[in-house]
């Protein structure tokens, strides 16, 4: 009897161990994305990269999610390499913003763009 007892104990306790967290972040086909671009780092790569990172931001905020880290600084470094660097500094902030610990980073990117 104690065995049976033992053994019921054993898995009603296996079973109710099984709640999942969900994912702090949306990372969509982030990998996939920055692997064709390393793979052929052409225009085309980067347009793809580019639009995958906005997804991810799309994504994040429609599920009401914190953009995952480095993204808004990847972008911000595509625009920095097609010479738009208003909207390079503005998502290095918004890195910045939402991930503080990049500050000192993001602010020396900021200060070599703006030079």
């Amino acid at each position: 009897m104690k065995l049976v007892i033992l053994s019921a104990l054993i898995a009603l306790f296996s079973l109710s161990g099984c709640k999942s967290t969900p994912p702090m972040y949306e990372y969509n086909n982030y990998a996939e994305s920055y692997y064709s671009l390393k793979k052929s780092t052409s225009d085309e790569s980067y347009k793809e990269w580019k639009i995958s990172l906005e997804a991810i931001i799309e994504l994040s905020n429609e599920k009401s999610m914190r953009v995952p880290p480095g993204v808004y600084a990847n972008l911000g470094y595509i625009h920095l390499k097609a010479n738009n660097q208003e909207q390079a500094i503005q998502y290095f902030e918004q890195e910045k913003g939402i991930y503080p610990e990049s500050e000192k980073f993001m602010n020396s990117l900021i200060k070599k763009t703006k030079s």
